[in-house]
């Protein structure tokens, strides 16, 4: 809808003030020549948009590309934590799977980091195998990784403790599964009226732009 108001709308109306020859307002002017300027380079800007696409595409599948999209996320304020609780959700529910089956711990640590798609992740967990090959227990080495969340790592924990680590793994990955659902929940019903929000002042700001030219012609008129 924003580019075909901008594209489409103003630059008509532009050629009708032009036709007139009206005196228009600022905003009516910086309107005009951001529709004029932006239907010129509209089918350019969408070229350039696809090739970006396929360029960032690209890139993030190559193992340096999504080592630093995965970081990058990390860093991002909520949604890095809601991204991390994910994939320690998707997880502890592999490993606990694959123990409840029967797989040997170092096998089932090495098979539920490849599951992964995140590069970050897979290393970290590639550190705490090798802790683990070491004798540390697998809460105590993810907790040196210093990546884990903690109240996952005190619930694999008590799971070692007692002997129930595929059971409490399962309760890890309900645990945060239900924590991203709410989470994901919650964010889109702010980020929904924000967008509205947000489309109705750009619409209101059009409107009111293209027609205050015509509100003047109409003073000038009566005058």
């Amino acid at each position: 809808m924003i580019v075909f108001l901008v594209t489409y709308v103003v630059p008509n109306f532009a050629e009708l003030y032009r036709s007139m020859q009206a005196q228009l307002p600022l905003p009516t002017q910086i309107l005009i020549a951001v529709g004029t300027t932006a239907r010129n380079y509209v089918l350019l800007a969408f070229g350039g948009l696809v090739l970006a696409i396929l360029g960032f595409r690209y890139w993030s599948r190559t193992p340096s590309g999504s080592e630093r999209i995965d970081r990058f996320l990390m860093r991002v304020p909520f949604a890095g934590a809601v991204w991390l609780k994910y994939q320690v959700a998707q997880f502890s529910r592999v490993l606990g799977t694959l123990l409840v089956g029967g797989i040997p711990l170092m096998q089932a640590l090495d098979t539920s980091a490849d599951s992964l798609g995140t590069q970050v992740l897979r290393k970290v967990l590639q550190k705490a195998a090798k802790l683990v090959r070491e004798g540390q227990a697998l809460s105590q080495s993810l907790r040196i990784t210093k990546v884990f969340p903690g109240l996952s790592i005190d619930m694999i924990e008590v799971g070692e403790s007692t002997g129930a680590l595929p059971q409490m793994l399962a309760s890890v990955a309900e645990f945060y599964e239900d924590d991203v659902s709410t989470s994901v929940t919650a964010a889109l019903s702010l980020i929904e009226p924000a967008i509205m929000i947000c489309m109705g002042i750009f619409v209101a700001f059009v409107l009111i732009s293209l027609y205050l030219p015509i509100f003047s012609l109409a003073d000038s008129i009566r005058s």
